[in-house]
């Protein structure tokens, strides 16, 4: 956590998360939370000490790209990353390549999004400090950033914490969101074992308090994905 600061919003009703990562010089900002999120969202960079320089974009449901618009006017010479496949969802395209599997995408997609990204990221692509890993599952282009120099990763909903630690599509009854709007259970239980196979130091969502530590609980919540799949199956 010493190079990763959450910014929180609702702790109590429905949270949602973004964070700045610290750089030398610099932070990058990882989501841009609720539509209303921009000024808390300045106002910790100043806090810091150090420019927003970059915006990525774990992927583009409305909690997570609603205040992109604001935090653009606010900040309007920073860089813009999001992966190439949720850039199409960013742009109002909800179509499913023809390689994708074909359920149907879930979630608040934002329309009337106006900032276009600047850089469009794929697997293993480097910016800063972290490093793009692919992990579909919650949308088509679901992203995840591990911070290499502490091993800590920013998710997104590729895990959920609030509820009870769980993979994307599985229910948590006390916090369903994150499930109901999750595009394909299946690829988000492979995402989940990629995320695992890096053995994070933190684990940081897009619901809940980000968690140390935390591989006994990615290996429990895997095992329970793969018995609900199965049970589904």
């Amino acid at each position: 956590m010493e190079k990763l600061h959450p910014v929180m919003f609702l702790k109590r009703t429905f949270p949602v998360n973004c964070y700045l990562v610290e750089e030398e010089n610099e932070l990058t900002l990882i989501d841009a939370a609720l539509p209303y999120s921009a000024k808390k969202i300045v106002r910790a960079a100043k806090e810091i000490g150090k420019p927003i320089t970059k915006v990525i974009l774990t992927h583009v449901h409305g909690d997570h790209v609603g205040s992109l618009d604001h935090v653009k006017e606010l900040l309007p010479n920073v860089t813009v990353y999001i992966s190439k496949r949720d850039a199409k969802l960013l742009a109002g395209n909800r179509t499913l390549e023809s390689d994708e599997p074909q359920t149907p995408i879930r979630g608040g997609v934002p329309k009337g999004i106006n900032t276009k990204p600047d850089v469009l990221i794929e697997e293993g692509d480097q910016i800063g400090s972290l490093k793009a890993i692919s992990t579909p599952g919650h949308t088509p282009g679901s992203m995840s950033f591990l911070d290499t120099r502490t091993n800590a990763m920013i998710v997104g909903d590729a895990f959920q914490i609030r509820g009870g630690i769980a993979v994307a599509g599985q229910m948590r009854w006390t916090f369903p969101f994150p499930a109901i709007a999750t595009w394909n259970k299946e690829l988000a239980l492979e995402s989940a074992r990629k995320i695992e196979a890096y053995k994070p130091s933190c684990l940081a969502v897009g619901h809940g308090k980000p968690l140390k530590n935390p591989l006994n609980q990615i290996r429990h919540a895997i095992k329970n994905a793969e018995k609900n799949i199965q049970r589904i199956d």
